[in-house]
């Protein structure tokens, strides 16, 4: 097994012996860790707190820089679609991940509302999702467009 999906299947592991959810992730840059994460929504009663934010936010700290480029994603778990969403933000070169959103599902962790709400229309999502039109609305657009030293993502 690789060592760092090894690394990350016994981190998320010891999570729950902590207390914690079973969810643990390895940013991994030319061979070495260089940040961790593993599942904190309980401890932190933060629900963005999973494994795959919690190293991505320790990872892009300690690289000084917003995006992963180069960097590889190793998770327990495979990401759920708020951490899908943000890893292709931080654009790694890869993601691995050992179980599946089947596995997790069957141990109560189940997306699969979530993935049926971002297919939806908005007037169609569960929790009341309203488009409230605004005259003002595209001037963060305008300004950010006319910005001549914007940082492009």
């Amino acid at each position: 097994m690789n060592r760092f999906m090894e690394q990350a299947i016994d981190m998320a592991a010891s999570s729950v012996r902590a207390g914690g959810g079973p969810f643990a992730a390895l940013v991994v840059k030319e061979g070495s860790v260089i940040a961790t994460g593993v599942n904190q929504v309980v401890g932190a009663n933060d629900p963005t707190a999973h494994a795959e934010i919690v190293a991505i936010r320790e990872a892009c700290r300690a690289l000084h820089r917003f995006q992963l480029t180069g960097c590889e994603v190793y998770a327990s778990c495979e990401p759920c679609p708020m951490c899908l969403g943000a890893l292709y933000w931080a654009r790694p070169a890869r993601i691995f991940f050992a179980a599946t959103r089947d596995d997790a599902a069957a141990a109560g962790f189940d997306d699969a509302l979530i993935y049926r709400e971002i297919l939806a229309p908005p007037e169609g999502r569960s929790i009341p999702t309203i488009h409230l039109p605004h005259e003002s609305a595209g001037r963060p657009f305008q300004e950010w467009i006319a910005k001549p030293d914007k940082a492009r993502y």
